[in-house]
């Protein structure tokens, strides 16, 4: 495993290693011993998985406490990963990443970073850890053409909830 460091402080590409042979591959995803030697001392208490269409667009969300590890299960898609910590002298800055199921890469967001994901193949399955629990009154919403950030996203007219249309948290 090799832990890379990017442009946005806190915000670390994991390279993980794989085996493959004859039969198909196999990835440990996480092993809590290695990460914490990693320097990534972080408890995930809960996963998370979503599936979406090809041109769905998810997010951008976060929250001020939770460490979220991103990976493509399968298909592929475009994350955006943007800092939202207003006392940040990187606050408003984003990077992109793509993502797929052949590959095998996680990203680890920190606290208050928002991250959003727009589906570029016919389908795909987010896979993330939380360190947190699910708490929807702690949730900020950043919209996904917000012009201040001038997001590159794939499509400018992409599928989206009605949190991600309005960047209000409604179920």
């Amino acid at each position: 495993m090799k832990v890379l460091k990017t442009n946005l402080n806190g915000v670390m590409k994991i390279e993980l290693e794989s085996f493959s042979d004859h039969r198909g591959k196999y990835t440990e995803t996480y092993n809590d011993e290695i990460y914490k030697k990693s320097g990534i001392n972080v408890d995930f208490v809960q996963d998370d998985i979503s599936y979406s269409k090809k041109n769905v667009l998810r997010g951008l969300h976060g929250d001020e406490e939770t460490y979220k590890l991103v990976s493509c299960l399968h298909g592929a898609f475009q994350l955006i990963v943007v800092n939202n910590d207003d006392k940040s002298s990187e606050y408003k800055k984003w990077i992109s990443f793509e993502l797929s199921g052949d590959d095998d890469y996680q990203i680890l967001i920190p606290p208050k970073f928002g991250n959003g994901h727009f589906v570029t193949s016919a389908d795909a399955i987010f896979h993330y850890k939380q360190n947190t629990y699910y708490n929807p009154k702690g949730q900020f919403t950043i919209l996904w053409n917000d012009p201040e950030y001038q997001f590159t996203w794939p499509h400018n007219n992409p599928i989206l909830s009605k949190r991600d249309e309005i960047g209000n948290f409604e179920k």
